[in-house]
């Protein structure tokens, strides 16, 4: 009989029965998780081989046509049992795979990883990877932009009660919040686009970054070794490659980059935080199926499970920058292999919980129902309050005296305050003022006094040269992956 807690079952090596991490598995889209697979790892490491064979060869080393076309023959041709069992023999996960590379290219098999070292198919293919990985964010990113920009542009006008402490404040409109958030994530598209356009390739340097092997291979022809290293960069589609590098490229470069992303988090942690707040209020939602359930012994709820779940992951994404900020700091001299564990995990980590919380935020973003009766209302609980000094100064220009008015005013205040506060009433000070003979001169121009409009400032106007000015320039070069025009 099992115990109390026991699954049940045996240990198995896939399925049901075995782990997978949720990010691949519920959250992160197909072609985030296939950035980060062993397929595209190692279809990657076997790209690099050919690109070093035909440099290599373009520069005079004994390589045969031959040789190349296996090689390019076999790129997907990856037997991964094989190198699963190379690997458990040889305690190398790299040279698992130059064996098993080899063992379907036997021509090619003798000139395979010629003069290289591990990091020039392990780094160059993580900063390839890195690349393409950014390639895929950003454009998620600029079309949650565009559809929060779509959003604030509909209620630029909108009045709303402002928030500072969570306690009410000045009113702004829906439009003017809303480009709060967006103001931050175009933040966060220039810099995941300066730290994409910044990376640069590893390229061919050997064991410790000195290309000795290469300068033997080439018979110390130095101009060669840097040709080599110049054609292997253009084939990557990189535009530069380090001048100096240990047996790595600098760590630093993976600190940059989930910088950037956990900067991304921090603001859409923010922004789900606010939507999940107003949920509460009751002034917006995100949206919400037919049939969605909100609990399961509650029927009548309605979370704000899509923005929870943003925050929830926002929360692990920030929380990863701590793991290249450690490993760049404990690269002893020309490096150590404790960073490579650490890196398998983190960096895929970190750009499929990015690319995640992009995916639900663009679901949140396409679909934000204001309730501007919810918001009406609350403007008039709140506004009267704020509208009394510019109701002093209508009675002074009536004639009036500001030292009486504003006595007056302070009494009614508080007595429209203690039936909020201490009865659960509506704020009656209008019908206060309303009642009392004193403020007659302006009875007739309460309602242009209490406008929600003429309390939001310059807010609609901010919106619409915030829009044109800084959103829709820096989003039109995403136009053709997002279909859009600006």
């Amino acid at each position: 009989m099992a115990a109390r807690g026991d699954c049940g079952g045996q240990p198995a090596a896939s399925g049901h029965d075995s782990y997978r991490s949720p990010l691949a598995s519920r959250y992160a889209s197909p072609e985030m998780c296939f950035m980060f697979s062993d397929k595209c790892k190692f279809r990657t490491w076997r790209q690099l081989w050919l690109w070093l064979a035909e440099a290599e060869q373009t520069l005079g080393l004994p390589i045969t046509d031959e040789q190349i076309q296996e090689m390019k023959s076999n790129l997907d041709n990856i037997d991964f049992k094989m190198a699963a069992e190379e690997e458990k023999k040889l305690r190398h996960d790299v040279m698992a795979h130059v064996h098993t590379f080899g063992h379907c290219c036997p021509k090619a098999a003798g000139i395979i990883h010629l003069g290289a070292t591990s990091c020039y198919v392990g780094d160059n293919t993580d900063l390839i990877i890195l690349r393409n990985a950014f390639d895929l964010l950003l454009p998620k990113l600029a079309r949650v932009i565009s559809r929060l920009a779509d959003f604030a542009k509909e209620r630029a006008d909108l009045p709303t009660l402002g928030f500072t402490h969570f306690q009410p404040a000045q009113l702004t409109t829906v439009g003017k919040r809303c480009c709060l958030w967006i103001q931050d994530l175009c933040m966060d598209l220039r810099n995941l686009k300066r730290v994409r356009d910044d990376l640069r390739f590893r390229g061919v340097k050997g064991t410790t970054g000195t290309q000795a092997s290469f300068l033997q291979l080439f018979e110390g022809d130095d101009q060669k070794v840097e040709q080599l290293d110049k054609l292997v960069t253009e084939k990557a589609g990189f535009k530069r490659a380090f001048i100096i590098t240990g047996q790595t490229y600098t760590r630093k470069v993976d600190i940059e980059v989930l910088s950037v992303l956990a900067s991304l988090g921090a603001s859409v942690h923010k922004i789900c935080t606010d939507i999940r707040l107003l949920a509460n209020l009751k002034e917006m939602e995100e949206p919400f199926e037919k049939q969605q359930i909100g609990s399961s012994a509650m029927p009548y709820k309605r979370n704000p499970m899509r923005s929870e779940r943003c925050c929830s992951l926002a929360r692990h994404l920030m929380t990863l920058i701590m793991d290249p900020l450690q490993t760049a700091s404990v690269q002893w001299f020309e490096r150590t292999l404790d960073d490579s564990a650490n890196r398998r995990i983190c960096l895929a980590e970190a750009f499929l919980t990015a690319d995640t919380i992009l995916n639900t935020l663009q679901n949140i973003s396409e679909g934000l129902v204001v309730y501007p009766k919810v918001i009406e209302r609350r403007i008039r609980q709140e506004l009267p309050f704020m509208a009394t000094e510019n109701i002093i100064m209508a009675m002074v220009k009536a004639g009036g005296n500001r030292q009486d008015c504003h006595e007056k005013i302070r009494v009614l205040s508080q007595q429209a305050a203690a039936v909020v506060k201490q009865e659960g009433g509506d704020n009656d000070l209008i019908e206060r003022i309303l009642a009392d003979a004193y403020f007659s001169p302006i009875h007739s121009q309460l309602d242009r006094l209490l406008d929600p409009s003429s309390f939001t400032g310059r807010a609609s106007q901010q919106v619409r040269r915030f829009l044109e000015e800084e959103v829709y320039p820096l989003l039109k070069p995403y136009e053709h992956v997002m279909k859009l025009a600006f």
